[in-house]
């Protein structure tokens, strides 16, 4: 034995201590419970007594005595003891020791007395028993014992048989089928069927069998049968053998199983008179049968909807055969009687949901309620379950229903009193129903009613352990919801109450838990049941049907059509309809007109269908060429903001969708966010505003409204209402303008590595618009207090949520708009009846009180030098104003304001309009015609306060602590450039206030120099900017030029606008400088230079944008350039030179790029159609003045005596230098690529043209003549120059050397000096080219620097040093002959203008206003040689009338010079000759006399040297020597020829 109860001490010491010991130890046991285990304990304990005694430890007679007193101790103790001496018989009697069996039998023997003869002989072997003398003999024991068990178990007993004696079976029926109504009881039937039993010798299995079979048809007298059977019954498995029978004769192939049958098997059944598993055999069919045909029903389910989604229509002949096969099919399949259905349906009749659940658990899921009886009778059940918790809590007010009777069964489920209670069952059962609800739409609106009314009692419930408690509920709804009721809904034919009613349900859960619901609906459980698969092939089919048929004209019957089929299945419907509007955009408007007929869930539905179309990962959301965003985005976008904005559909799931994007880095959704706002709110983002748009975007939001947009906005106020309260309820509103701003600088860096330049440039403007739009919208539609409450400052805008500056104050700007107003109104409440400089005041005064946190906040967005040139306030004003506040709009007004009194006008003459609505319309015209004027008024108002408080700042904006260069680089930098490739608004905004710190007269601003600053220098700022940011900067560029159009068109205004303002001096003054007796400011005609010089610069800009070949080069240009067309070009020859090259990126673009080719073309028609408002370059500026001397203050005022500090000269120099060189580096290895086989050729040709367009000139007829002679060299210097690298430009020069001779020798009539000249003008080429670089540099810092010196110099040069170079009249007249002779030879007359930039990058002037001929008439050479001699005849003829000529005013011109004018020159000379040696080139400009020595001409070079720099270079010598008066003569003959072109070259302002 595994462990010993009783010591082995006890019987070493038995006389002594054991024997008490263990009757002490029995004592214990037996004082025990009668459990097993005590049992267990007694039964060891007496074993191991009984063991000691076989194995000889202990005397027999001993071990008797103490049995003896043990067997006193419990009654049961004798069967304890003879169960153990059972197994000792079995032990002894294998063992081989015969001692060991004898104490055995001695024992045995001695315990008679204790134990029953009786027992001995149950238990004990009969070998034992004849051995103890029990019995005689063991064989005749066992036969006795064979016989007794044959009698007792087989033997039949015979019956009487109801066909033997009926007498006794008729009595028994009499019994049981009398008239149970009164006093009788199942107790008193069962004593008179034993009476029968006995009386007739009735066979009891065949009376059970009748009392069945009397139940049967008596089954509603359960109360009466079950305890009758109860009382009866002997054994369960009786009476399921006797159901089962009965079950199995109704199992032939045509019978029918009786309801009968079926109610009293679930009565015995639920009264656990039988057992489930033991009749569920007897069943048919099997459970594998039942498996086959569910899985058959899914597979058929699957064929049909295969077969409607199939194009192929089959003959009429084949459908029918399918339809005939069909029906034998059905007829030969007729599945037998399931009696496991009916069994269960029985069962939920009665309301025994355990047995019911566990026959459903044997099924496949939603196999049994797929059958109408079990569905419909298991809604009953739950129907009586939770009537009285429906009637307690979610009945509707007003609401009538029929009293259920509750069921009499008590065993039946207990009906729920409270929602704790459905948790018992009625969650389960409806899992269990699933999509069959749809068999109950009462019993469907009960349960969501129920929902609805536990969800609000959720939301009320404020203690959170109780909520807590609530949340395993709410889970069950959900899980209800999403298992029984949108299945059931899909099932429900066209049932739009439900729809509605689930709805209420539905809309007290958040967006997040309903979306989660459609999308299983959508997505798994249509594909869990045969039914519903089914169901959603034929929903697709009617989809199909209708959108095939969907037109702008039968919206409202399609409409109808699509309503009703969304009832039950809108997830499949509006898949459908998306996906087919992302194919076919023109869908977007029917469809929209076609969804009025939906429920609200509907509407609900169509967001998330919506959101999951957008969000789908295996569409791409940009077309195959990674450059624009794909077409069925852009679709999905429209209809949202359709949708959204005509329906009342929540916005939560779509805003935080798009927030999502963002947060992921994705801003292509943004394109929904930017279509939702224009719709809902009206505000539409384009750049392609008329100027009269634009006009009326600058006044209020009425005028907005009316005239700011391309559709006029009506009833926008609700749907607006609502996109702001889904912002403001979900805190969307911010963290949109947040990530947007820095998605916005996020996307180059985020997106730009893998994209196209293209794509970028798009995702970036749309993040930007949506930005603008959307902060435009919140600025309108916010509260002061929303607004401020949710935008913080603005310091914690850029430095805590790293908003770029421009972002940071457009959020901020309405913001302080709403901050001075509301202070400006309690100030004037406080002190009622002031007057009107009072109420200046005040709104100065609130303006102080809320801009002083904001001065101080934006110190910290930059480095404390900024503040050195602008003061906070400046910088705070700018940002912070807008167009509303600078000018009033009164044309747009005015236009509105007719225009509405023409609607007036036109309502009155209709006499087709009915009477009321004629006064209807003709009321709200007029009301909206008193708004506008009022709007007007009170914004006049507002822009008299704010200029007003200008006027008291403006004196405090700028600060003279560096120079004023470095203050208008800062105000451009931090605040025009940013700004005006904001918005359209921005960008005329920042020209106009440009305009008014002009006009305010604000000290230490030079508005001379910011223009100059703005128009010189565009080529980087359009390069780097993305289509709609060029379109901003072209439109900007615009305003600008047209502010400058206005001074420069007449003399009056000029001096009415400029004359004596501070930003048009000239003279820069530092501490300490003492300037001349002359006025300073810049007069008409020098200005007219200036303006020159900016269109030139532009036209320079725009040259090389177009020839670099870049796509976003080409296309900004190509938009700058039309958006400034009605200012710029204005001159003829700038207006040929950018036609010509247009022309060209027209040719090349037009298979590459077909973008690009359709920008050129528009600007190119354009563009001719303003030539005639272009006028020749003398009638824009003065070309020739009249000689006069030079006074002391032009002297001293000339572009080398800059107000600013040497070193910031130098500095700024260094800087523009740098940058210049980067230009020309540019320029050139992009022109070297292009066209290097014109370079050396068109070098001599163009080198002496000096800018002017006149295709006439000596040179330009030399290059058409050795065009044919050249063709051959050109591709051999095409295969030598190596590219844009420095040895290739080397190279170039060297070129252009070699081929020099060789073409003084094919123009015979030139003489040897033309010979020796081409030599020196190549040499210096070489030279210059290092020396271009400084020059450059220097001439921007003076331009930029100085703008007096430069003003009074052209002056003097215009008078001094033009009139040398200028041709007599007679003279001009017969070279404008020749011109018009050599232009008869061109098939095309453009200037020569490429071949000069791709020659000489430096020659800027050149470059501007030449033209190449793309293609010349080649002449026979003999005629060219006869041309060449004519020409060079003519031109030594002129040359030498104007060299004397030029003599004669030179010494005029030296004789009027003063000695302190020539002290000045003289050390003007000395500082530029120690610049460099190259330097000396910068007297060798077109315009100077041929004295090199002459005073007048080292002063005319100054002023002009630093245009002219780029364009002279051809023609200095070379070494930085000075020129032989020889030389200068023969350069100057040579530059003759070209007439009028070098009065180019004299700009008083040239960086």
């Amino acid at each position: 034995m595994a462990a010993l109860i009783l010591p082995s001490d006890w019987i070493k010491n038995w006389d002594k201590s054991g024997k008490n010991e263990f009757f002490q130890f029995f004592q214990g046991l037996a004082g025990k419970p009668s459990s097993h285990e005590f049992v267990k304990d007694l039964q060891t304990a007496l074993y191991e007594l009984c063991w000691h005694v076989i194995q000889g430890n202990l005397k027999v007679d001993v071990a008797v005595s103490l049995l003896a007193d043990v067997m006193e101790l419990r009654d049961d103790m004798p069967s304890i003891l003879a169960d153990v001496f059972c197994i000792l018989d079995i032990e002894t009697g294998c063992l081989e020791e015969k001692h060991k069996r004898d104490h055995f039998t001695q024992l045995v023997g001695a315990c008679l007395i204790c134990v029953p003869d009786g027992m001995l002989k149950e238990r004990l072997d009969p070998e034992t028993l004849e051995s103890l003398g029990l019995i005689k003999q063991a064989q005749q024991f066992n036969q006795k014992i064979v016989k007794i068990k044959t009698k007792l178990f087989y033997k039949q007993q015979k019956f009487n048989l109801l066909r033997e004696e009926n007498e006794g079976y008729a009595k028994l029926i009499a019994e049981l089928g009398q008239d149970l109504i009164g006093n009788l009881t199942s107790h008193l039937v069962l004593e008179n069927i034993k009476s029968l039993i006995g009386c007739f010798n009735l066979d009891p299995n065949r009376v059970l069998d009748i009392i069945l079979e009397v139940y049967e048809c008596r089954s509603e007298h359960d109360e009466f049968f079950i305890p009758l059977i109860k009382s009866y019954m002997c054994e369960h498995q009786t009476l399921c053998h006797m159901l089962g029978f009965k079950f199995k004769f109704h199992q032939e192939p045509n019978g029918e199983t009786p309801s009968s049958l079926y109610h009293i098997a679930a009565a015995l059944l639920q009264h656990n008179l039988i057992a489930l598993e033991d009749l569920y055999v007897h069943l048919l069919p099997l459970d594998s049968s039942i498996v086959e045909e569910h899985k058959r029903e899914i597979l058929e389910a699957k064929q049909i909807a295969r077969k409607l989604t199939m194009v192929l229509v089959p003959s009429e002949k084949t459908e029918d055969k399918e339809k005939e096969k069909e029906k034998e099919e059905e007829k030969n399949e007729k599945p037998p009687d399931n009696q496991k259905l009916g069994l269960l349906e029985a069962l939920l009749r009665i309301g025994d949901w355990q047995h019911a659940q566990s026959i459903m658990d044997q099924m496949p899921a939603f196999y049994a309620t797929s059958h109408k009886a079990i569905a419909i009778a298991l809604c009953q059940l739950l129907h009586l379950i939770v009537e009285p918790l429906y009637r307690r809590a979610a009945v509707p007010k007003g609401a009538k229903g029929g009293l259920m009777t509750p069921l009499r069964n008590k065993q039946a489920l207990r009906p729920a009193e409270s929602f704790d209670d459905l948790s018992r069952g009625v969650f389960t059962m409806l899992c269990y129903l699933g999509p069959h609800l749809s068999h109950d739409p009462i019993l469907f609106a009960k349960v969501v009613r129920l929902g609805k009314s536990f969800m609000k009692e959720y939301q009320n419930e404020s203690r959170q352990d109780t909520k807590d408690k609530m949340d395993s509920l709410l889970s069950c709804f959900l899980s209800t919801a999403d298992q029984v009721l949108l299945p059931s809904l899909s099932l429900m034919e066209c049932n739009a109450c439900m729809s509605e009613e689930l709805w209420g349900f539905f809309k007290l859960f958040p967006y997040q838990h309903r979306y989660r619901l459609y999308g299983q609906w959508k997505n798994e459980t249509y594909g869990n049941h045969p039914l519903l698969v089914k169901i959603k092939a034929q929903t697709v089919d009617r989809a199909k049907y209708i959108m095939k048929r969907l037109t702008k004209e039968n919206v409202k019957p399609s409409g109808r059509q699509i309503g009703k089929l969304s009832h039950s299945n809108p997830t499949i419907l509006f898949d459908y309809i998306l996906s087919q509007i992302q194919w076919y955009d023109n869908l977007i408007s029917p469809v929209v007109d076609s969804l009025k007929y939906l429920t609200s869930l509907n509407y609900d539905v169509l967001a998330y269908c919506i959101i999951e179309a957008l969000a789908n990962p295996e569409k791409e959301k940009m077309k195959h060429d990674d450059t624009t965003i794909s077409s069925w985005l852009q679709s999905l976008a429209s209809l949202c903001g359709a949708v959204f904005r005509k329906y009342p559909i929540e916005l939560a799931g779509l805003l935080q969708y798009v927030t999502n994007q963002l947060k992921a880095g994705k801003s292509f959704d943004l394109l929904i966010l930017k279509e939702v706002v224009q719709k809902m709110a009206g505000i539409e983002i384009t750049d392609e505003m008329t100027v009269e748009q634009l006009e009326a975007m600058t006044g209020g939001e009425q005028l907005k409204a009316e005239g700011g947009y391309f559709g006029q906005i009506r009833n926008t106020k609700k749907s607006s209402q609502r996109l702001k309260d889904a912002l403001l309820d979900h805190e969307l509103a911010l963290p949109l303008c947040l990530l947007m701003a820095q998605q916005r600088n996020g996307v180059v860096f985020s997106e730009g590595g893998e994209k196209h330049l293209k794509l970028v440039g798009k995702l970036y403007d749309q993040c930007h618009d949506t930005l603008v739009q959307f902060g435009g919208f919140l600025a309108s539609n916010l509260s002061t207090e929303d607004y401020i409450k949710r935008v913080p400052s603005v310091d914690v805008l850029c430095n805590q949520f790293h908003t770029p500056h421009d972002a940071a104050f457009f959020l901020s700007r309405p913001m302080y708009a709403h901050q001075i107003l509301s202070k400006y109104d309690e100030l004037k409440k406080a002190e009622k009846g002031s007057r009107q400089q009072q109420k200046v005041h005040k709104y100065i005064a609130a303006c102080e009180q809320i801009m002083a946190p904001v001065h101080e906040a934006v110190v910290s967005l930059h480095l404390p030098r900024v503040w050195d040139d602008l003061r906070p306030q400046f910088y705070a004003t700018f940002w912070s104003l807008t167009m509303y506040d600078l000018a009033v709009p009164h044309n747009a007004y005015d236009r509105e304001v007719n225009k509405l009194k023409i609607q007036i006008k036109a309502i009155d003459e209709n006499t087709e309009m009915p009477l009321n609505k004629k006064k209807k319309e003709k009321e709200r015209c007029t009301a909206l015609q008193d708004k506008l004027q009022e709007e007007e008024k009170k914004q006049l108002e507002h822009v008299q306060r704010v200029l007003h408080r200008l006027k008291l700042e403006k004196d405090n904006w700028l600060l003279a602590k560096s120079t004023k260069n470095e203050t208008i680089t800062k105000f451009l930098q931090l605040c025009i450039f940013p700004r005006c490739v904001f918005s359209a608004i921005d960008a005329v905004y920042c020209a106009r206030f440009v305009e008014l710190v002009h006009q305010q007269k604000t000290p230490n601003f030079c508005t001379l120099l910011c223009y100059d600053r703005v128009f010189s220098d565009i080529i980087y700022t359009v390069a780097s900017c993305t289509e709609n940011e060029s379109r901003r900067y072209g439109r900007f560029l615009c305003c600008m030029l047209e502010t400058v159009t206005r001074w420069h068109s007449d003399r009056a205004i000029y001096e009415k606008e400029c004359g004596n303002y501070p930003g048009f001096l000239t003279i820069f003054r530092a501490s300490g400088f003492d300037g001349g007796n002359k006025a300073d400011q810049l007069d008409y005609e020098n200005f007219r230079h200036v303006v020159h010089k900016w269109h030139y610069k532009l036209t320079k800009a725009s040259v090389h944008c177009l020839e670099t070949g870049e796509y976003t080069h080409i296309r900004n240009i190509l938009i700058v350039l039309t958006k400034i067309l009605p200012w710029y070009p204005k001159v003829l020859n700038l207006g040929q030179a950018l036609e010509c090259r247009v022309h060209k990126i027209c040719q090349e673009e037009k298979e590459k790029r077909p973008d690009l080719y359709a920008l050129a073309m528009g600007y190119s028609g354009q563009l001719k159609g303003r030539k005639v408002h272009m006028v020749p370059e003398n009638e824009f500026h003065h070309k020739e003045q009249p000689v006069r001397s030079a006074t002391s203050g032009t002297l001293q005022n000339g572009p080398g005596n800059t107000g600013k500090p040497a070193a910031a000269a130098t500095a700024g120099k260094a800087e523009e230098g740098a940058v210049e060189d980067s230009d020309k580096s540019k320029d050139k290895s992009q022109v070297a690529q292009k066209t290097a086989s014109k370079n050396s050729t068109a070098a001599n040709k163009v080198s002496s043209s000096n800018g002017s367009s006149t295709p006439n000139s000596t040179k330009g007829s030399k290059e058409k003549e050795d065009k044919e002679k050249t063709t051959k060299e050109k591709k051999e210097k095409k295969d030598k120059n190596p590219g844009s690298t420095p040895e290739a430009k080397a190279g170039g020069k060297d070129k252009q050397k070699e081929e020099k001779p060789t073409d003084s020798k094919e123009k015979t009539p030139k003489a040897d000096k033309d010979k020796r000249k081409d030599d020196k003008k190549e040499e210096k080429s070489k030279i210059d080219g290092k020396s271009a670089e400084k020059e450059w540099s220097k001439e921007r810092d003076v331009s930029n620097d100085s703008k007096t010196k430069e003003g009074s110099k052209v002056e003097k040069n215009a008078g001094a040093g033009s009139m040398k170079s200028l041709v007599p009249r007679s003279e001009g007249v017969e070279s404008e002959r020749a011109e018009q002779k050599r232009r008869k030879l061109d098939t095309h007359s453009s200037p020569s203008h490429s071949s000069a930039v791709k020659d000489n990058l430096n020659d800027f002037k050149d470059s501007a206003s030449k033209h190449h001929p793309n293609h010349s008439t080649v002449l026979p050479k003999s005629k060219e040689k006869d041309d060449e001699k004519k020409e060079s005849d003519k031109s030594r003829d002129r040359s030498k009338e104007r060299e004397k000529k030029e003599d004669r005013k030179d010494r005029k011109r030296d004789y009027s010079n003063s000695d302190r004018e020539m002290s000045q020159e003289a050390k003007r000379r000395k500082d530029e000759n120690g610049m460099s040696s190259s330097k000396h080139s910068k007297s060798a400009s077109p315009s100077e006399s041929p004295h090199s020595n002459d005073k007048d001409n080292s002063k005319r070079s100054k002023s002009t040297s630093k245009d002219k720099s780029d364009l002279a270079k051809p023609e200095k010598t070379s070494g930085g020597k000075k020129e032989s008066r020889h030389d200068k003569e023969k350069s100057e003959k040579k530059r003759d020829s070209t007439g009028a072109k070098e009065e180019k070259k004299q700009y008083p302002l040239m960086p």
